[in-house]
């Protein structure tokens, strides 16, 4: 028998019969005659013990795997055997139990498979618990579905989702949560999929609890069990409305600047961060005459004046190397041939997709040559200025000499000559003041232009009552001829930045014309004083109860050169308009409010610097 058998007699249970399986099991020491307990051998202590109760109670008893240590077959240590172990009283003639047969059947492999096959049940079941945990805490809809289209597991998110109970039914319901114009798509797709054995990939809208059609990418792939047929597919539901929007507006948005690039009337390039350009709008291949092709990835270098091409591609190489922007002046050729001006601009963008070249040829021919023209222009002014200032600086110096000549014939004449005319005295006195006039205008024309030629003085922060009382210590003379008070204010705004040559200039001017149009039946009282505007800039006025003038509507005829109100008070009429062109040089603005009889008021409106 492949199963071993032995008896067990008497009360101590000796060995009787034992055959060649049995001995196998528990070893030399199954010899007859000997005691279980004295010679147990391999078999352990509980069995043992087992044994005694099943003798001494008369009833079988059957262990089923029961784990008995055996030698190893190399000899070295125990091997883990399991037996099949029945253990029957034995009865002769009905009497009481005078012994035991031991029967040990060896199923080790079936319980070892047994075991291996509760650990793999167990492990399955590990698995899919975690499986289960994965499929229902992402963000995704998870599904199982079989051959015939019918879904088999749906991970709780898809109730989330929809809003549907989980009673629901779902075959029934899922195909009416689809979109009507993607439900006969989705349906065929699948169906396709599942008749062929393959996965499949497509998008569909699907109704959300709120009423709302999202968009859903549905993916999955067939359980395949060689060579069987797939019975099962297994896949994933993934929300992509907002990537398909933003993709949508993206889209949307290069085509509109694809055809606002192509609108504009100048040349409009992209290029990779290597500075290879990849995209001409289409007045690039308008205005000169190539196609894309021809114009390759560095069109707009060979489109240079030859002898600019080497220059400008160093630049545009730094500008890829470095990500510096862009930018210079070159000549360009059109469709005929004509090279013209362009200012070629470029900016890198880095984003997500990497850094990327914007560039842009603009046309600027019309605007060079007109610079150049006017420049030209400018120069000619200039030069005739200079050369006007020499003259007149020139002719009133060298008229000084012959003034001086006249004054001094003049006077030899008065000394020595004698005239019997009642007027001599009216016709001297008469010859006395054109003489004056005529050295006060000299001398003013040459104040004008050594002005003139400072309106470019370097600005300082100026003290203005260290200004004006420095202005004021030179009309020391004319401030007591006249009896006039001077009252300084400068408390709102005592500092200005300007240049000092240019404002002794402006208050000596305003000063002395207040001075000089005093009123002669009153003493003269002149006011100097600062403030602020609204936008915090800097305000001066000079006022005075002077004579007055008549102010017509363009008050710009006051700031005339030459322009005189009084005429019997000495004068050339230049000094107003000095003082104006000073203000205005510099961004300022001089006003002027002023009455017959009453007196006059200049206001300064400063361009502060």
């Amino acid at each position: 028998m492949p199963a071993g058998v032995a008896t067990l007699q008497g009360p101590e249970l000796r060995y009787g019969f034992v055959n060649d399986a049995m001995r196998a099991v528990i070893g030399d020491a199954a010899q007859e005659g000997r005691s279980v307990a004295e010679s147990p051998g391999l078999i352990p202590a509980d069995l043992l013990e087992v044994m005694q109760q099943v003798y001494e109670s008369g009833r079988p008893f059957v262990a089923k795997a029961y784990r008995i240590p055996t030698p190893a077959a190399t000899g070295s240590g125990a091997a883990i055997r399991y037996f099949d172990v029945a253990l029957e009283p034995v009865r002769e003639g009905g009497g009481p139990v005078s012994g035991l047969l031991l029967f040990a059947v060896d199923v080790t492999e079936q319980e070892e498979t047994r075991q291996r096959a509760h650990e793999l049940a167990i492990e399955t079941r590990r698995l899919d618990t975690r499986l289960r945990v994965l499929t229902e805490t992402v963000p995704q809809i998870t599904f199982t579905m079989d051959a015939a289209g019918k879904l088999e597991y749906v991970s709780p998110q898809w109730y989330y989702f929809t809003g549907q109970p989980p009673t629901a039914d779902l075959n029934a319901i899922w195909p009416l949560l689809i979109h009507p114009d993607d439900r006969l798509r989705v349906l065929y797709q699948s169906d396709a999929a599942r008749a062929a054995g393959t996965g499949w990939s497509f998008e569909y809208r699907m109704r959300r609890h709120d009423g709302q059609y999202r968009w859903l990418l549905s993916r999955a792939l067939p359980e395949l069990h060689a060579p069987d047929q797939p019975v099962f597919w297994h896949g994933a539901l993934t929300e992509v409305h907002d990537q398909r929007e933003l993709a949508e507006a993206l889209r949307r948005g290069e085509a509109e600047l694809r055809f606002l690039a192509d609108s504009i009337p100048e040349l409009i390039w992209t290029a990779t961060s290597e500075g290879f350009i990849d995209y001409y709008n289409q007045f690039t291949g308008e205005y000169t005459g190539l196609t894309r092709d021809e114009l390759g990835p560095t069109g707009w270098i060979n489109l240079l004046e030859p002898t600019e091409q080497a220059g400008a591609a160093r630049r545009w190489v730094q500008s890829i190397a470095s990500g510096e922007p862009y930018e210079g002046l070159f000549r360009m050729r059109r469709h005929d041939g004509r090279y013209r001006w362009h200012i070629i601009r470029a900016r890198q963008l880095a984003d997500t997709r990497g850094p990327r070249w914007f560039g842009a040829c603009t046309d600027v021919d019309d605007q060079h040559r007109l610079r150049e023209v006017l420049q030209t222009q400018y120069d000619e002014l200039a030069r005739t200025n200079r050369d006007l200032d020499t003259f007149v600086y020139t002719a009133s110096h060298d008229l000084k000499q012959p003034l001086l000549n006249l004054r001094g014939l003049f006077d030899e004449l008065r000394r020595t000559a004698r005239f019997e005319d009642p007027q001599e005295a009216e016709i001297q006195d008469m010859v006395d003041g054109a003489l004056a006039q005529l050295d006060t205008t000299l001398q003013e024309l040459a104040a004008t232009v050594q002005e003139q030629r400072g309106l470019s003085a370097p600005t300082e922060p100026l003290d203005l009552r260290s200004v004006a009382e420095e202005v004021l210590l030179g009309l020391r003379a004319q401030v007591q001829e006249a009896n006039a008070t001077v009252e300084l204010n400068f408390e709102a705004a005592p500092t200005l930045t300007y240049g000092r040559a240019n404002l002794r200039s402006i208050l000596h001017n305003l000063l002395s014309n207040a001075l000089k149009f005093a009123d002669p039946e009153r003493p003269a009282a002149v006011q100097v004083y600062s403030r602020l505007d609204e936008g915090g800039r800097p305000i001066l006025s000079v006022a005075d109860n002077g004579l007055g003038m008549v102010l017509l509507e363009n008050q710009a005829t006051v700031f005339q050169p030459f322009a005189r109100q009084h005429p019997h008070i000495g004068g050339a009429g230049v000094g107003m308009y000095l003082v104006q062109r000073i203000i205005t040089s510099r961004g300022g603005r001089l006003e002027v409010a002023s009455t017959v009889g009453q007196g006059t008021t200049f206001t300064i409106h400063w361009l502060e610097e």
